[in-house]
């Protein structure tokens, strides 16, 4: 088997949903230990609510993705609109790197950036404006002084305020914008983007010429898994895992 990486994101996993959880960690076992790198491009929890919550979700995940780095597979996390507040600590425990949104990374001699994708859904204004309210520092030292209870309770809302936004407008607002897009390409230098967030799993490229740019959503694991892998030789594929 050639030299790949392999790249997720929003699995939004919850107690709530277990089949999710199993699939993940069989993912893990089965397939992410035979990669040199994972890359978890934000949501991978439903909710974050800091580092000190010890719901037993997270304790399984953590062993799950720990047992897989001193394996000798890499792992990288970048957050998500959900588990924006996932922390060194619980990093730490998991055994991966935290990266900044958006990041510029190599990938087997191809400049590819990374990123959750909510940035680039730029005509979604209430959204970017709330973003922006929650990623202040006064902002997440006032709600992680709260009690675990109320800020699950604000998380609930939160979701509920999410979900009616999403329903109330739309959807191309709440998919990226095309100039957003263009703007990244040129100031970053790049020919790739990988990003999450939309749950709209595609591989674009121009009609044109193909071999212009290329731009990569991952989907999401409601009802079953996504999973990119790029290898060493180039070789792409964007698939679905199905839940056992």
């Amino acid at each position: 088997m050639s030299a790949h990486t392999l790249f997720i994101s929003d699995l939004h996993l919850d107690a709530d949903r277990p089949q999710a959880t199993a699939a993940f960690i069989d993912f893990l076992v089965n397939e992410a230990i035979h990669a040199e790198r994972l890359y978890i491009l934000g949501d991978l929890f439903e909710a974050w609510l800091g580092d000190d919550d010890d719901a037993p979700l997270a304790a399984v995940v953590a062993q799950a993705l720990n047992a897989l780095s001193q394996h000798g597979t890499a792992i990288y996390f970048l957050r998500g609109n959900r588990d924006f507040l996932l922390g060194t600590d619980y990093a730490r425990r998991c055994g991966m790197r935290l990266l900044p949104d958006p990041s510029v990374i190599t990938l087997y001699g191809s400049p590819t950036l990374l990123a959750h994708g909510d940035l680039l859904c730029s005509d979604d204004i209430a959204y970017q404006q709330f973003r922006q309210q929650v990623r202040t520092p006064e902002w997440q030292s006032a709600f992680l002084a709260q009690s675990l209870a109320e800020r699950a309770a604000f998380a609930a809302r939160a979701r509920a305020a999410s979900h009616a936004h999403q329903q109330g407008i739309d959807e191309t607002i709440t998919d990226v914008t095309a100039d957003t897009v263009n703007q990244w390409f040129a100031r970053f230098g790049i020919q790739r983007i990988i990003h999450g967030h939309t749950h709209r799993p595609a591989i674009h490229v121009p009609a044109a010429d193909p071999g212009t740019w290329q731009r990569i959503v991952l989907g999401d694991w409601y009802r079953k898994g996504s999973v990119l892998r790029i290898a060493s030789d180039g070789e792409t594929s964007l698939r679905s895992l199905p839940f056992a």
